[in-house]
């Protein structure tokens, strides 16, 4: 950061900045938590027997701050700091799946307004009846793709429809894709004959001009069947430059899947990809729980889970992943 053509590339300089400022932020908070360890000791070796509870409480909280520390050691992935995607596309059932995924965007927006996390809608379809059909969001903020990439898998609901007039239990599901957001430095080759770009009528707010002009555009990669699309914008090129750089990011993270696959196989290790594709289970009837089926993590708070308190959940799935 001291060179003198630093600057030169704003771009990487940026980026230099943001990774600097985040290992700032870890090592003080190491720092200060060393501090406190010292400073209880002492405390417990000079306390009086009327200072026990003090102690204690003083000591659950620092058993709390070091949890915290824990998680940021565990967040060391190659694009654990990026921006990330996360989409959410509704499973077989129809109107029931699409309000499940209507169910879970409101999840994760909750969560990134309780945790300062920055979000934008980038697609949204929305459903014939009721929910959505598809929606993509960009989430911004430190360590974003690194809390969520656990999200990533098939999500199932259980609960009594409220759309079945004869009031009866019904299973939906939705699946939940995480996608760091690729610096566009990487270089990624992206042959035009290997595309297939459609533009339609934009569906969502945006404007008077939103529904009256082919706007939005749908990106199809041939050779690995990735669809991806934008609507956002009002502008066709803006649409279609947002989803150029989607599909730049699924395509970079297939190819590093791809070699991760490959190591692992030759060491006789699951791969971390694997490890996403699980169900998690949200029962609303005959009884109330959520259940991570990899951390193991329950909760029968199912209100607080679906208004964004996810964070312990998500938690207990970064230490699942290692200690598995």
């Amino acid at each position: 950061m001291s060179a003198t053509d630093f600057w030169n590339d704003i771009d990487h300089a940026n980026e230099v900045n943001k990774n600097c400022a985040t290992l700032k932020k870890i090592v003080d908070n190491v720092e200060n938590a060393a501090k406190e360890i010292q400073e209880t000791k002492m405390l417990i070796e000079l306390m009086e027997e009327n200072e026990f509870e003090q102690i204690t409480n003083e000591i659950l909280a620092l058993e709390k701050k070091i949890s915290e520390l824990e998680i940021d050691t565990l967040l060391n992935g190659k694009f654990d700091n990026c921006n990330c995607y996360l989409e959410i596309h509704p499973g077989a059932g129809g109107t029931e799946s699409c309000d499940w995924a209507s169910m879970l965007l409101r999840m994760y927006e909750r969560f990134c307004e309780k945790e300062g996390y920055n979000y934008e809608v980038i697609d949204e379809q929305n459903g014939e009846e009721a929910g959505i059909k598809s929606v993509i969001l960009l989430i911004k903020g430190e360590f974003a793709y690194g809390y969520l990439k656990g999200e990533k898998g098939t999500h199932r609901l259980v609960r009594i429809s409220p759309f079945d007039a004869n009031a009866r239990r019904h299973t939906s599901f939705a699946s939940v894709t995480v996608t760091p957001e690729i610096n566009q430095e990487v270089d990624i080759e992206i042959k035009e004959t290997d595309l297939k770009i459609d533009v339609y009528h934009s569906s969502g707010a945006g404007g008077q001009s939103v529904n009256t002009s082919n706007s939005a555009v749908r990106i199809t990669h041939l050779p690995t069947k990735i669809v991806v699309t934008c609507q956002n914008e009002r502008s066709q090129m803006k649409n279609k430059e947002i989803a150029m750089k989607i599909l730049k990011s699924k395509l970079y993270q297939l190819e590093e899947e791809k070699k991760e696959k490959e190591l692992n196989d030759i060491k006789g290790q699951a791969s971390s990809n694997e490890f996403g594709s699980q169900i998690r289970n949200y029962v609303l009837e005959p009884y109330k729980l959520i259940k991570d089926l990899r951390s193991g993590y329950e909760n029968s708070n199912v209100d607080k889970i679906l208004d964004g308190d996810i964070r312990e959940m998500i938690k207990s799935v970064l230490k699942a992943k290692v200690s598995g």
